[in-house]
């Protein structure tokens, strides 16, 4: 069978360099012993390696293409490749509800979205590796006081711990992206559950961050009255800006917020 033919509208770039691929591959021996899931593997570049290793594994790719392919050049995974949207799939369906590691080469334009419903599966996935954009890895690893510091630096952090593994250039592509990968670990913190409202954190956290320039105490007047604000503000500094909160002080927020919603 010929190669398959990269598709924009699917945000696919092929990864064409072995040991890269391998690397990444590699990355998921952190978590060991668990099954593994890979999401668009494209033409196996990695699947190649992740199935040497003594752990179950299913692929899930959208495109009927590659999925023929991966039929015919992985015989032995026939009845573990799943030509369906993973941002669609009930996750607990994949290995009879045990945790699993989540792996792939994710493509750009949706890799905010796979890592959301990573969140919303949290207990499920102990353990998230994988190449995606650059400028995502960082938002995604940056530390409060960093202008990248963001929605999805917050969100994860909360319920995981983010390691920049390395930088990854456009060279090794078909066709090469305009920007620079980079390739991440999440592994699982200890927290079971935030001290606050979980769905009015999230709801502060991305309320603010829509505004990141301006001050809490104007974010807010979307949230809380006027009079709210100069009550809470007794209370806490409302001149900061979102980025300038860590997460514990996201969570005291939103716990003060609260309050006033009750």
């Amino acid at each position: 069978m010929k190669q398959v033919r990269p598709k924009k509208n699917l945000g696919q770039h092929f990864l064409t360099d072995l040991s890269i691929a391998k690397q990444i591959a590699d990355t998921v021996d952190a978590c060991p012993d668990l099954p593994v899931l890979e999401v668009g593997p494209g033409m196996g570049v990695m699947t190649q390696y992740l199935a040497e290793k003594p752990r179950p594994l299913r692929v899930v790719e959208i495109d009927t293409e590659s999925v023929a392919y991966l039929y015919e050049h992985f015989p032995r995974l026939h009845d573990n490749i799943i030509g369906e949207d993973f941002l669609r799939m009930d996750l607990h369906e994949l290995f009879d509800g045990q945790p699993f590691v989540l792996t792939g080469n994710y493509p750009y334009d949706i890799s905010s979205q796979i890592f959301f419903k990573m969140l919303d599966n949290r207990d499920l996935i102990p353990c998230c590796t994988g190449m995606i954009q650059r400028e995502v890895a960082l938002r995604m690893a940056a530390e409060p006081g960093s202008k990248t510091y963001g929605i999805l630096s917050v969100l994860i952090q909360a319920w995981y711990d983010v390691e920049y593994l390395f930088t990854v250039e456009p060279s090794v592509f078909n066709p090469p992206p305009k920007v620079q990968s980079a390739v991440i670990r999440m592994t699982r913190n200890s927290v079971a559950k935030l001290d606050c409202d979980e769905d009015l954190f999230r709801r502060v956290v991305k309320m603010t961050f829509n505004q990141r320039r301006k001050m809490l105490r104007v974010s807010l007047r979307q949230m809380l009255t006027q009079e709210a604000i100069n009550t809470l503000a007794s209370d806490v500094d409302l001149t900061r800006r979102p980025e300038q909160l860590s997460i514990p002080e996201f969570v005291t927020l939103t716990n003060k917020i609260g309050i006033y919603l009750s």
